[in-house]
């Protein structure tokens, strides 16, 4: 489908631990860690969830 980049921009304290669990799935361990993940309906759910915490980007 596509690549896109994910960046972690807010902590996941105060959240619910479903959303801490998501960033760990998602292989984001730290504020501002970037990672490049292959775009398909299971991780569009979980960048959904946790929307508010990230950045996404098209990577080309």
């Amino acid at each position: 489908m596509g690549k896109v980049k994910i960046t972690q921009i807010k902590s996941g304290i105060g959240y619910p631990k479903n959303q801490k669990a998501t960033l760990r799935a998602l292989g984001l361990r730290k504020m501002n860690a970037s990672r490049e993940v292959e775009l398909n309906p299971q991780v569009e759910g979980m960048i959904r969830t946790v929307n508010h915490l990230l950045k996404v980007e098209n990577a080309s």
